[in-house]
């Protein structure tokens, strides 16, 4: 990235991004230090990659701190983007037991954190808390249809327990939090090992293999680009009254055919 081209905003707040290695984290530490802000990003490259972040490792606003938020952090920030989880099937199936403590662990320590230091927090949350849902497109009054002991749960439930924990300590505590459920994202840095249709499909186009199409084809799914989602979560972290849970996503949906 270019520094020299970037259009500074100072705002001279100190924003914590946990999973801020990764596909989608690392695209938001771009974008809230071009806006001005210090980015402490925190990551345990379990799924992450410095590749994605090595060109903010010079950058006077950027902090690195490789840690697991199963254990507690103590720092003093003003926000909160608490994204760490492994996200494809491939990736939180390899380890599930890891995957659920990521989410139920991980979110006490950070709204921990965030209770101590009065910080504004934001939870990643994602469209698969509404299970295999029996409504198109499902909209936040949703309440889902889901299978806790399946061998998506560890993912899907553990994401549920995160949303729960968020809306308790606001009831509780009072604590400023915000709630978002992340679609199918694409773009630069995803992983190409994620299993996910978009990835697989680039790359097989580019190995000139066959592209392979499970079951009929006719399954749907809405894609929102990378730069959009960033756009909706600084949008909704930053706006004061709606906590959420807010979809964030394409309201347009498309078979795997076409």
């Amino acid at each position: 990235m270019d520094f020299q081209n970037l259009t500074i905003k100072m705002n001279n707040k100190s924003i914590l991004i946990t999973g801020g290695a990764g596909f989608v984290g690392s695209h938001l530490c771009d974008r809230l230090i071009a806006e001005g802000n210090e980015v402490i990003c925190i990551d345990n490259f379990y799924t992450g990659s410095k590749k994605n972040i090595e060109h903010l490792f010079d950058h006077p606003s950027f902090e690195l701190i490789r840690h697991d938020i199963t254990f507690p952090l103590y720092l003093e920030i003003d926000k909160i983007y608490n994204l760490a989880c492994p996200a494809s099937p491939i990736h939180y199936q390899r380890d599930p037991v890891f995957t659920i403590k990521t989410n139920l662990h991980g979110a006490i320590n950070m709204l921990g954190l965030a209770k101590r230091t009065k910080a504004r927090i934001l939870q990643a949350s994602t469209s698969e808390v509404y299970g295999n849902p029996e409504i198109h497109p499902q909209n936040e009054s949703y309440w889902g249809r889901v299978n806790p002991i399946g061998i998506r749960a560890c993912y899907d439930e553990g994401k549920r327990a995160s949303e729960t924990l968020f809306f308790d300590y606001h009831r509780q505590y009072g604590l400023d939090i915000r709630v978002v459920r992340i679609f199918n994202t694409f773009g630069p840095r995803m992983a190409i090992n994620d299993g996910r249709v978009i990835s697989n499909f680039i790359v097989q186009a580019l190995k000139n293999e066959p592209i392979t199409i499970y079951g009929d084809g006719l399954q749907t799914r809405s894609f929102c680009y990378i730069d959009d989602l960033i756009d909706g979560l600084i949008g909704i972290m930053d706006q004061s009254k709606l906590i959420g849970p807010v979809n964030l996503g394409n309201p347009f949906e498309v078979n795997m055919l076409q």
